[in-house]
Parts: C-alpha cells; structure tokens; sequence
C-alpha cells in the first residue's frame, strides 16, 4: 500500500509540474505574442464545429462529436505548440549564446559543447557532434566568426582528421542560417558515423579540451578590471 501511495504521489507531483510548465510557456508566448489564447480557442472552435457537422450529416453525432473533442485537443496543442516555438526563437534572436540554447534542444544523439571559441567582442562558436559529424555553430560579427571557425578547424583538424566538419553562421544575411532554422539544418545533414566513431571522437575532442577548461581561472573572487583579450585566454 505504502509503494502504491508513494507511486500515485510521484504521478500527481509529474502532472502538476507538466501543467505548472505548460502555463509557464502560455505566459511566456502570451508577452510576444497576445492573441494566442483567441487563435487556440478558435482552432478548437472550428474543429469541433466541422467533426460535429459531419457526425449530423452521416447521422452519427455522438461519435463525432468524441472525435471533434479529441481533434480539437490535438489541433489546440499543435498551433500553441508552434506558436510557443516561434515566440521563444523571438525572445531569444540577438540574445548571447542564443545558438547554444537552440544546440541543447537538437535532440538525442547529439553532444554539445558550447563557447569552444570566443573572442573579446563576445563573438562565439559552439559545438555538435553527431552521426552528421563535427558542426560548428557561430554566432555574432560575421566577418569575425568566419576567423573562429577557420581557428577552431585548424585546432581540431590534428585530432579527427576522419571525422566531416560542417560549419553554420547565425544570422540573417547570405550564407547564413536563421536561429530558428539551425535545428532543421542540422538534422538534414547526411548521417555518415556509428555509433562507436561518435563516442570516439567525442573522447578526443574532450581529451582536446575546449575554451572553458582550458582557462586559467585564478582562485577566489575575480580581480576587477579582468579582461578577455584577443586569443581567449584570460589575464
């Protein structure tokens, strides 16, 4: 009895924590975008209306009517999940380490490392290993980054020489690859390791180390006045 009642809490606490988010993110997606509540609403609206109508005209409304109400739900969540989607990509565009947000949302199979290069401008590459290889994901100066990614292959380039390395600037312009596109670029790229080969170049560029454990940080409190010069190390 005791176990059931511990299981039918950690169920209850699982439920309320799933609803507490889910109206977290309605007030997230609400400041940008407010008439979300109206659009799901009339979503449902007009789903459960056309189901319902078809449930008179073949003379079956309570089915229907069961249908509408599951196809109403399941539509509701689909636009708010989009809209939520497309909101949170707003708040985060033009946002420092908006791109390494975006790299821990890819999905499974893929291991992130984000500022694996950085400069005094706050411009940064992050990076993904995959079955699709080595990305570099850049954002900030474009001119700017085009000198990281060139650094950080030539960094890598004596440690997975067997490994592809695909490379994606953040931004708007020619070349580059919107925030909320990065993800679906990603997942397109062709799948060309194992399992095993990922693991293995995943051990050799931790074995590399990358900005953040590189960095001789001092004990204590930071000095004031403590700058990041060109290069990426600390002084």
């Amino acid at each position: 009895m005791a176990r059931k009642a511990n299981t039918e809490g950690a169920d209850s606490a699982e439920n309320a924590g799933r609803l507490k988010q889910i109206a977290l993110t309605y007030k997230m997606t609400r400041r940008t975008d407010p008439k979300i509540g109206l659009v799901i609403a009339g979503v449902g609206i007009v789903t459960f209306g056309v189901v319902l109508a078809i449930g008179f005209l073949i003379d079956h409304p309570v089915y229907a009517g069961i249908l509408g109400f599951l196809l109403a739900f399941l539509s509701m969540a689909i636009i708010f999940g989009r809209r939520a989607e497309k909101a949170a990509f707003g708040q985060m565009e033009g946002q420092p380490g908006a791109a390494a947000a975006v790299l821990d949302r890819v999905g499974r199979g893929w291991t992130t490392t984000p500022a694996v290069a950085m400069n005094r401008s706050q411009d940064v590459v992050h990076r993904a290993v995959g079955k699709a290889g080595i990305v570099l994901v850049a954002e900030g100066n474009p001119n700017r980054v085009k000198s990281l990614l060139a650094a950080e292959k030539k960094r890598m380039a004596r440690i997975v020489v067997d490994v592809p390395v695909h490379d994606i600037i953040v931004g708007d312009g020619e070349g580059q690859v919107p925030l909320k596109k990065v993800r679906t670029k990603m997942l397109k790229l062709p799948r060309v390791l194992t399992g095993p080969q990922v693991t293995a170049a995943n051990d050799r560029l931790r074995a590399m180390g990358d900005l953040m454990s590189n960095m001789p940080l001092p004990k204590g409190p930071m000095p004031k006045g403590m700058r990041m010069p060109r290069g990426g190390k600390m002084r």
